[in-house]
């Protein structure tokens, strides 16, 4: 059986402070972090 990684977040979860926090540097030097892009659409009305 093939497990497919997705990305998952608890339900519960504030996905705001939760993904704005750093990692510890226990963290980075065992690899367990994430690098996260936040993408923001800022829409301007032309007229």
């Amino acid at each position: 059986m093939i497990k497919k990684k997705q990305p998952t977040v608890a339900p519960g979860m504030d996905d705001q402070e939760e993904l704005n926090a750093s990692a510890t540097e226990k963290e980075v030097e065992d690899g367990e972090y994430t690098s996260v892009t936040t993408l923001s659409y800022d829409e301007v009305d032309p007229s």
